[in-house]
């Protein structure tokens, strides 16, 4: 159990707060706003502190004496690096994490250097939900596309369609369908229910499948859960914000870019600062009339990434309605992600919970390196070293069936070097690997860490 402050009693710190207490970590918060924390408090059971997040006394209020973690996600990037400052300097806080959006700070790293800003880890939503939303354009057809072990590996989630050459096929039949291609089916979800996947299980249309691949695998293990979607190249992005702005720069090559932007300075400068082949417009993307002048309809994919939810889930159903092929909408408001994203709105994405997966991955105890929320949270993939021999661990040398495993979690892949191995039930864990993990049910982490602990023995 550790010791942590989190500054910042917004959706970000409310979500962290909710995920790190359910882990048995000691938590106390920070705001200014009594409100938000009396919320806080009552909903889960938090200590909370009033006061100014950077100011030396409110820090030690909180705890930050005997504090092994600070986590600083205010609204304000230069009071999350100054709070990291003082918990240094003053109270020798051993690890710092700072929220920053302004891409400028992050362009020099030197700045969070330990004898400079004393940050240990900087996160910025900002290029989280830009790398997320581009690999959701790279696999046309997928939910969710996520990296591990450096991208040599990928969790996919897509949904089972009629016509897919598996569906009404019991599983094992994937394994043999392409020579060559290793895959695991980690869990299948029908109609919002977990079914544990196995070679009996039979895949039916409109499940939510997630499967463990090598990357170079995944377009052959998508065209047996559904016929593959051609290739998007048109795309339409709605926000020239932070977001809006950096996908506009990865799409650039190899994509044809409308970006809409309704303040006309904003408008202006994007222009002038993007490269030449997108397309700025200035104008509403919430009208009808202005979607049917530039043409909407013959985009592939539609990204409505601005601020604000309304305008993102209206602009989205009015884009939908005009033909485009994928929408995706931007959701800071975690529970909106639900109610949007069964109905027009193809995938919808929360800032605030990638971001706290992303803390997660710096949080956790043992050899976490990764950490990916699922299902709005409900279900979460995480990256663990294993480490430790067989006389310390209850993992190293053993094989996948021996290995107790809790309720609803399943190994789908295991990176042993370069090499990316599928495991069987007689698969058995090397110390070194790097084991890719699905859990159906969250509030199994902590069985799960424990499981992949190395006794104190081991040093």
């Amino acid at each position: 159990m550790k010791k942590i402050i989190i500054l910042g009693a917004g959706q970000v710190g409310y979500s962290l707060a909710e995920a790190l207490g359910a882990d048995g970590h000691e938590i106390t918060v920070v705001d200014r706003d009594p409100r938000c924390l009396e919320v806080l408090r009552d909903d889960l059971g938090v200590r909370v502190v009033a006061g100014f997040a950077a100011h030396p006394p409110v820090l030690k209020a909180a705890g930050a004496e005997d504090a092994e973690l600070l986590v600083a996600v205010t609204d304000s990037d230069e009071v999350n690096m100054m709070a990291c400052q003082v918990a240094s300097t003053l109270f020798n806080v051993e690890t710092r994490i700072a929220r920053a959006r302004a891409e400028d700070y992050r362009r020099y790293p030197q700045l969070f250097a330990r004898d400079a800003v004393p940050v240990d880890m900087l996160i910025s939503p900002e290029e989280i939900v830009t790398t997320q939303i581009h690999r959701l354009i790279q696999h046309p057809g997928a939910l969710q596309v996520l990296d591990f072990a450096d991208g040599r590996v990928a969790l996919v989630a897509v949904r089972a369609y009629h016509e897919g050459p598996l569906v009404g096929r019991e599983l094992r039949r994937l394994r043999g369908s392409r020579p060559g291609v290793e895959t695991r089916v980690a869990a299948i979800f029908r109609r919002d229910r977990p079914v544990r996947p196995d070679g009996d299980t039979v895949i039916e249309a409109d499940d939510e499948v997630f499967f463990v691949a090598a990357k170079r695998n995944i377009r052959a293990v998508m065209s047996e859960l559904r016929h593959l979607e051609r290739p998007y190249r048109r795309v339409v992005i709605a926000g020239g914000g932070n977001i809006g702005r950096r996908l506009g720069e990865t799409l650039g090559e190899g994509y044809h870019v409308k970006l809409i932007e309704r303040d006309p300075a904003r408008a202006a400068l994007l222009a002038v600062d993007l490269p030449t082949e997108i397309l700025v417009l200035e104008g509403d993307a919430s009208d009808d009339r202005f979607l049917e002048e530039i043409g909407v309809e013959h985009a592939d994919v539609f990204c409505a990434v601005t601020n604000d939810d309304q305008a993102n889930i209206f602009a989205g159903m009015l884009a939908k309605r005009r033909g485009v092929r994928k929408v995706i909408s931007l959701i800071n408001r975690p529970s909106y992600v639900d109610l949007v994203q069964s109905g027009t709105i193809d995938i919808a994405i929360s800032p605030q919970l990638v971001t706290v997966a992303a803390l997660l991955a710096k949080v956790r105890e043992g050899g976490t390196t990764a950490v990916h929320s699922l299902r709005r949270g409900a279900a979460e993939a995480i990256e663990t070293v294993v480490y430790g021999d067989a006389q310390t661990s209850r993992v190293v040398d053993r094989a996948v069936a021996d290995l107790e495993l809790p309720g609803g979690t399943s190994i789908g892949a295991l990176v042993r070097g370069d090499e990316v191995i599928i495991p069987h039930h007689d698969t058995v864990v090397r110390a070194g690997d790097h084991a890719i993990l699905f859990l159906a049910d969250a509030a199994q982490v902590p069985a799960v860490q424990r499981l992949f602990q190395p006794s104190p023995l081991f040093f």
